[in-house]
């Protein structure tokens, strides 16, 4: 749509189909606009569904490997089982990236903005967050880290780094008002900070990905990640400052995410890999310490500065005892039969992360299941009539195959609350079967004369009264789903 509106003159496109929400004609902004433009040369494919599939096959390749490209810019120690850990760190986070949306671009966008505070080239993160606020709203993440950075520099080198949070903020300002959704665009990021940032429940029942998992299917899907978190913590030394600096923003930042993660699946995507950088930024300053002290036992060191000489030698050598049993532990042969264990273990991980993801995808449900539905609809409903969708979450896929109408709810349940909160109730209401008699509700309320739903299987109690009401008429119904039009009057008995 987007691309056919840039072929007409019309950027961005009108979108109509869900004018009772906050998304309604006038006030609709597309917050993953630039994403959404990545996306349109995968609907050249003919097939947009082949077409999605390579667009996640490609931004999830990408996300995984910015991960690993740190680890590689870095020049961090044992990269390969770095890479595996990746892979092994959570099946949560193969299953997310794998979606056709945006956290892969994020998940790049971030680790870009990582590595460009980490060379302090601070103008650049101007554009990155300009950039970033035009392709998801989670950009806010990049501020967070800008803050984290600063702190880290103001701990190891006791001097205030302003530059990273006004390059930040610049960029992030720029990003809003230089927009084509501006001011609209403000007001809905603030409308997602109010609803889903709450120490409470949230006002509605949002999506699954919002609420946290029970505490043993947490460690069981992120395991790897867990241990991650741990060996980074137990690594972790802070006494040389200046080499900390780049393990101690990971430890608060991966931190941070944790308790994110704790509480919303939503952050998945993200809390899992960077526990995994955590682990090889804190590990490396111990894999150069050891190698360093080996060396310097064996009368060979690895060039280094006259400080780097001293602090080696004042460590290592004043203990005989102690270097001998440095030299043990890194004898070559037990140090490849501990490389090789940690590598077999995190390939099983990763092996067993993998099958389960294919699982989970196979047994998705199918995503033709309201096509034939949305036929009926498209041929026999006028065009932008409104439906009653009976669950909000249904709209992603009758919308795909039936952009002619519109809808009642979607994409998120706080939308219909915060513009109609008295509709929302009522749509609660009648959609939960607490209503006995929605027909007239349905019609003089929301306007819409046709309903859809999958109501014998989810919306049990709403197919039931509408039944039973004799309000309704059933014109389509499949094993997925049910199409009913709202009568003018009650039928006979």
């Amino acid at each position: 749509m987007l691309w056919e509106g840039m072929r007409s003159g019309h950027f961005p496109p009108k979108f109509t189909s869900l004018p009772l929400t906050t998304l309604n004609p006038e006030d609709y902004v597309d917050h993953h606009l630039l994403f959404h433009i990545l996306q349109i040369p995968f609907t050249w494919f003919g097939d947009l569904r082949l077409g999605a599939k390579v667009g996640a096959w490609l931004f999830s390749v990408l996300g995984v490997f910015a991960c690993y490209w740190l680890v590689v810019r870095y020049h961090l120690r044992y990269t390969s089982v770095w890479l595996i850990a990746l892979f092994a760190c959570s099946n949560v986070f193969l299953y997310r990236i794998s979606m056709t949306k945006a956290m892969s671009v994020s998940l790049v966008l971030m680790i870009a903005g990582i590595h460009i505070l980490f060379k302090r080239k601070y103008v650049w993160l101007l554009p990155l967050a300009f950039f970033y606020v035009w392709t998801y709203s989670l950009w806010v993440m990049l501020g967070a880290a800008a803050l984290i950075w600063v702190g880290v520099l103001w701990w190891s080198e006791r001097r205030f780094e302003w530059r990273a949070v006004a390059w930040t903020s610049l960029g992030a300002a720029l990003g809003f008002i230089v927009n084509p959704y501006f001011p609209e665009n403000v007001v809905l990021f603030y409308e997602h900070v109010l609803i889903k940032v709450t120490a409470g429940g949230f006002s509605t029942n949002v999506g699954g990905e919002w609420y946290p998992y029970d505490t043993w299917e947490f460690l069981n899907n992120c395991l790897v990640a867990f241990a991650a978190m741990l060996v980074g913590y137990f690594a972790f030394r802070g006494t040389d400052k200046k080499r900390a600096a780049r393990p101690l923003f990971f430890l608060v930042f991966s931190t941070i995410l944790l308790i994110a993660n704790a509480r919303s699946r939503r952050w998945s995507e993200y809390w899992p890999p960077f526990a995994v950088l955590f682990a090889a930024f804190a590990l490396q300053p111990l894999f150069d310490r050891s190698l360093n002290a080996l060396r310097l036992n064996l009368g060979h060191a690895l060039p280094m500065s006259a400080a780097d000489v001293a602090r080696g030698s004042a460590t290592y050598a004043k203990s005989a005892s102690a270097v001998r049993r440095l030299r043990h532990f890194f004898w070559p042969g037990r140090r490849r039969v501990a490389l090789a264990a940690v590598v077999l273990a995190l390939s099983a991980c990763a092996f067993s992360n993998i099958s389960i993801t294919a699982k989970d995808i196979q047994q998705s449900a199918a995503p033709e299941q309201y096509q034939a539905a949305m036929d009926w609809v498209r041929g026999h409903v006028p065009k932008d009539e409104l439906i009653f969708n009976t669950s909000w979450d249904h709209y992603p896929k009758i919308f795909f195959y039936n952009t002619n109408n519109n809808y009642t709810s979607g994409l998120d349940p706080t939308y219909l609350l915060d513009e109609n909160p008295e509709l929302s109730r009522l749509y609660d209401q009648i959609t939960l079967g607490v209503v006995k008699n929605p027909g007239p509700l349905i019609r003089e309320r929301f306007g819409a004369r046709y309903v859809f739903t999958d109501g014998k299987k989810t919306n049990a109690r709403f197919y039931h009264n509408a039944i039973e009401s004799r309000w309704f008429e059933e014109v389509y119904d499949d094993q997925y789903c049910t199409v009913l039009r709202v009568a003018d009057r009650p039928t006979s008995p």
